[in-house]
């Protein structure tokens, strides 16, 4: 009986320390063919009003920017970097530095050679940070797996 109890609290601790876990990004992705030997993949942060997320050009000794690596693939590979649209450019004195941003949305693009006409599925891991004026929560990477239609 007492094992079933202690059990059953750690299992509630688990439930609540989960429950504590602050997300303020919602990301989608999206996949689109330009050529049949190029496409192009869309990430898109949904960001929680107050919050933002770094670009993709911070130099180190700051924040974490947001990345992408994608996964090697014999169907696929990735041309040149991602592109971002302009994002918003301040002194952050947290990091005693200039650091680019985004609020609300953002869209990021990457342009992809298929190597086959078999690709049909773009894998790979973002990193991002998510701060707002008084906290930065820990980087998160998040797994992505985007469809590639015809």
């Amino acid at each position: 009986m007492k094992k079933i109890l202690l059990a059953a609290v750690a299992l509630v601790l688990s439930f609540g320390a989960k429950a504590q876990i602050e997300s303020h990004v919602k990301w989608s992705y999206a996949a689109k063919r330009i050529s049949a030997t190029e496409a192009v993949v869309f990430l898109k942060a949904t960001i929680d009003d107050k919050w933002h997320i770094y670009g993709l050009d911070v130099k180190d000794g700051g924040p974490i920017k947001t990345s992408f690596t994608f996964a090697a693939s014999k169907d696929y590979s990735p041309i040149g970097k991602p592109v971002q649209p302009a994002p918003i450019k301040k002194y952050e004195s947290t990091f005693k530095m200039d650091v680019t941003y985004f609020e609300k949305s953002v869209i990021f693009q990457q342009k992809i050679k298929l190597k086959s006409a078999n690709a049909s599925v773009i894998k790979g891991q973002l990193e991002y940070m998510t701060c707002n004026d008084q906290k930065c929560l820990p980087p998160e990477d998040i797994d992505f797996s985007i469809p590639l239609g015809k």
